[in-house]
């Protein structure tokens, strides 16, 4: 892949000229007053301010850390007056800034990634408060998310406080795909506010077929979750899925399965969006990672050709996050867990003996079905006798007990830290209690591993 630089082959940086009243001009050069008004009217069409952010816009942020090896990365909004940080990765970022302040303001006016190696020698940088302030942003990477009907909305950005010689700068094009990504994220959740208003209309006219509609969606949601979990010796299961709504079917799933010669498989996912489409890719995924579990000894080659599948089919759009892992007896006790990840969080190691909790993330693996390069990687581990493996989906985590501020995975940490030791089923039945105090807005599947 190639770097773009301060002087990239797409045109120019281009830096606004100053006004008398505050020395920044709110639409840049490269934006004449009136496309500036058709791009904010196509933000408003979205309705991202006016609501918390997505789950999916902080995957993309800490995918965007991950892979650009930043301290910092964020997805973000340009307003008239300011840039609003729809998902934050790293410490100290704030939820907005004023837009004179922001490097955003001149990553949408360019047709490429906006890459500036080291702030303090480029000049539209050099004065910039993030900059020569408190931040210390040295190094900046921006790609512009850019919609159908071709306006910038906003940029999906990496920083450091460290500058980057040119020749460090590689593989900036994946913050272009992730600002697709972006857009396709955008275009769902607009596509789902207007489902949600036909369905409360339908819902009016059709409430005496609401006992139908569940029952349906019930059957439906069965079909995609195993009907029991294996008796497996020496290792000890527990599971629970929770459906946000009783009328909707959700894309969370998982499954545990004999592979033979004392191997085991097994798996944990979430499939973007609800309802039929979301089922119907549920469906698909599961019965491919079954079918690649049989002849795939790796379970990041399952990925890939999941991926691949997922990709092959014009009709759908959507991807997904899964933990894809094979476990087979340790000699001195246990389990050795070989485990893949395509995007979602990390699987959780519950450790009495150390008294802690540890994060198990391989050092790869993006969004399954997003990218035909998708690249994805195992790591492997032996789960010992009293350790449980937590794997989670993130509708847990994205709840907002409060209505504003999310559970978080450090909410999660410290919950399960307290209850070190405890069975396997206890600790799923403490989670399963926990639930409805989250206010979840997505639905949840749980999914532990304990020896």
């Amino acid at each position: 892949m190639t770097a773009l630089h301060d002087s990239p082959v797409d045109p120019p940086p281009v830096d606004p000229p100053p006004v008398e009243s505050s020395g920044f001009d709110p639409f840049p050069a490269a934006l004449s007053r009136a496309v500036e008004a058709a791009r904010l009217a196509a933000s408003a069409r979205y309705d991202v301010l006016d609501n918390p952010p997505d789950g999916a816009f902080d995957r993309i942020a800490r995918l965007a850390s991950r892979w650009m090896r930043t301290a910092y990365a964020s997805v973000t909004i340009v307003d008239s007056d300011h840039i609003w940080f729809a998902a934050r990765h790293g410490d100290g970022i704030p939820d907005r800034v004023p837009r004179e302040d922001g490097l955003c303001s001149s990553a949408i006016a360019q047709d490429g990634v906006y890459v500036v190696p080291d702030a303090l020698r480029h000049g539209p940088a050099a004065d910039n408060s993030l900059v020569h302030g408190d931040a210390g942003i040295r190094f900046y990477a921006g790609a512009p998310i850019v919609t159908a009907d071709g306006h910038r909305l906003g940029t999906v950005n990496v920083f450091d406080t460290e500058p980057r010689d040119s020749a460090d700068i590689v593989d900036v094009d994946v913050l272009a795909d992730l600002a697709d990504i972006v857009v396709d994220e955008l275009e769902l959740r607009l596509s789902a506010l207007s489902t949600v208003r036909d369905e409360q209309a339908l819902r009016t006219r059709a409430e005496s077929d609401t006992v139908e509609i569940t029952d349906y969606a019930a059957v439906l949601q069965r079909t995609l979750l195993p009907p029991s979990l294996p008796r497996i010796e020496g290792l000890t299961l527990a599971s629970h899925y929770h459906a946000v709504s009783p009328l909707q079917v959700g894309g969370d799933f998982y499954d545990v399965f004999a592979l033979g010669n004392d191997r085991w498989a097994f798996f944990l996912g979430d499939v973007q969006g609800h309802g039929a489409g979301a089922a119907s890719v549920t469906s698909l995924v599961r019965y491919t990672l079954r079918a690649a579990a049989l002849h795939q000894p790796d379970p990041a080659e399952g990925l890939a050709e999941l991926n691949q599948v997922l990709m092959l089919d014009p009709t759908q759009k959507r991807f997904c996050t899964v933990l894809f892992g094979i476990a087979t007896p340790d000699p001195r006790g246990g389990f050795r867990i070989t485990l893949a990840t395509g995007g979602h969080p990390p699987a959780l190691l519950l450790d009495p003996d150390t008294d802690d909790v540890h994060e198990i993330r391989s050092t790869t693996g993006m969004f399954v079905g997003a990218l035909e390069k998708a690249t994805f990687s195992a790591c492997s581990f032996r789960l010992a006798p009293g350790q449980t493996l937590l794997m989670y989906t993130d509708g847990i985590t994205e709840a907002r007990p409060d209505g504003r501020t999310m559970f978080g995975e450090e909410g999660l940490v410290h919950f399960v830290r307290r209850r070190l030791g405890r069975p396997v089923e206890s600790l799923v039945d403490d989670l399963v209690d926990l639930i409805p105090g989250l206010r979840p807005i997505d639905d949840i599947a749980l999914l532990a591993l304990g020896a």
